[in-house]
């Protein structure tokens, strides 16, 4: 039987996709499934919700839940990381928006990215080092953000067998076939670069480049107004990016510098205090309780996140192709060796080999470049307790070097570890 450990099963939605993509996979129907989570409320909700969904299959599989991380990880096969650490969107977005900094999520760079990672990365690398001791072959598939610092973070610091998923080229694949009218069965793609600003190299429809339909749909009005970022980035560099419009927009010094600028491309300013009164988590876990509740049977639907179809794949032999975040080793050659970047994988019984890329398009990979100089950065903070290299971090980032002068960006770098002093403390001293 297969052993698979959920760290941050509190996540209740994801957890519920990540479930019943393993119950829909017979070589992993029997699996046990310990979900750990440090929210006893939500740890209950969550694994009455999957028990439910296993009763009502009529598989073998076994639910664990405990609030005991190593009692997980004993033993397990793989590991999905979905953790988040003291998220704050007064302090990730709502204290750099007071210096000008508008960030539409702030998890990937930016100040709000590199702070959560901050928080976030040394725990997965405690998380790594129970591993070592608990199931030092198991594979550790992470979901958590800012995912190009955790990975590359994880691969520097620890041994632990990793690899890095997210679902924005298999959904943006998806989005492409939707503006030209094809089927997403009917189109193929090679795509390329680091987590959130991967390169559709090649786009194709029925083996013919599609690149010329998808340039003739964005003349569209309507529909360059779905994507206006992407659009405009593909206009300017040739080549459609894997993360949405709003995620791509604070990745780069153009698109979110002043309100004119953001109103031109439909980029919608973050509201702290709209976020503070959001109920809708709260009208989801009301959902979730009348569905346990109710005696309508609770069945898996397979869904398009990798995790299952990686576990498939190494437990029964299934070639399959998937993007994921791996280090640098000699896959991209014109972005520096041991980054962390996103290229297409073959996965099997022996586990993840990465295909080779080779150079990307020199436009491309600048722009990857300047989001790298700000990940390095940040993985040194982390992994060396420097606090002056998180500094340096933000005053990189593309957005913040558009806006602030160093004594500003330094002074907001200040206000946020501020705010948060039980994570900060103790990894700069």
């Amino acid at each position: 039987m297969v052993k698979i450990a959920i760290i941050g099963a509190g996540s209740v939605v994801f957890t519920r996709r990540l479930v019943g993509d393993i119950l829909s996979f017979p070589s992993l129907t029997d699996s046990t499934v310990a979900l750990m989570d440090i929210d006893a409320e939500r740890l209950e909700l969550i694994s009455g919700l999957c028990s439910k969904m296993v009763k009502d299959s009529g598989v073998a599989a076994r639910i664990e839940p405990t609030l005991d991380r190593q009692t997980a990880l004993e033993g397990a096969n793989y590991v999905i990381t979905t953790i988040r650490v003291g998220d704050s969107d007064e302090v990730d977005r709502g204290i750099p928006q007071k210096y000008g900094i508008d960030q539409a999520v702030g998890d990937t760079i930016g100040p709000g990215g590199v702070v959560k990672g901050l928080r976030t990365v040394p725990v997965l690398l405690d998380i790594c080092s129970d591993m070592e001791h608990l199931c030092p072959d198991a594979w550790l598939l992470n979901y958590t953000n800012p995912m190009a610092i955790a990975c590359w973070a994880i691969n520097d610091g620890t041994a632990i067998n990793n690899v890095g998923l997210c679902h924005s080229v298999q959904n943006t694949a998806d989005r492409l076939a939707g503006y030209i009218g094809a089927s997403p069965d009917d189109v193929s793609y090679w795509t390329a670069g680091i987590n959130h600003m991967a390169w559709f190299l090649r786009f194709e429809q029925g083996g013919a480049d599609a690149y010329p339909k998808v340039r003739e749909a964005m003349q569209t009005p309507e529909t360059f107004a779905k994507d206006t970022v992407r659009f405009e980035v593909m206009r300017h560099f040739g080549f459609f990016v894997s993360e949405s419009t709003r995620h791509m927009s604070e990745y780069l010094p153009y698109f979110r510098t002043d309100g004119d600028r953001m109103e031109q491309f439909k980029l919608a300013p973050f509201d702290v205090s709209a976020r503070r009164q959001d109920s809708r988590v709260e009208e989801h876990y009301a959902r979730i309780k009348d569905e346990l509740d109710g005696d309508d049977p609770l069945l898996p639907e397979r869904t398009n996140e990798y995790a299952a179809y990686i576990m498939d794949s190494m437990e029964t032999n299934t070639l399959r192709r998937v993007n994921v975040n791996v280090r640098n080793t000699d896959l991209i050659t014109n972005l520096p060796q041991g980054s962390c970047v996103e290229v297409p994988c073959l996965i099997d019984a022996l586990g993840v080999h990465p295909c080779q890329v080779g150079d990307l398009p020199e436009q491309c990979a600048a722009l990857i470049q300047t989001n790298i100089n700000v990940q390095r950065l940040a993985v040194k903070a982390i992994l060396e307790g420097d606090r002056e290299a998180a500094v340096h971090a933000i005053m990189l980032d593309p957005l913040t070097s558009s806006v602030l002068s160093l004594d500003r960006a330094r002074s907001m770098v200040d206000e946020m570890l501020a705010a948060q002093p039980e994570y900060f403390q103790k990894l700069f001293g």
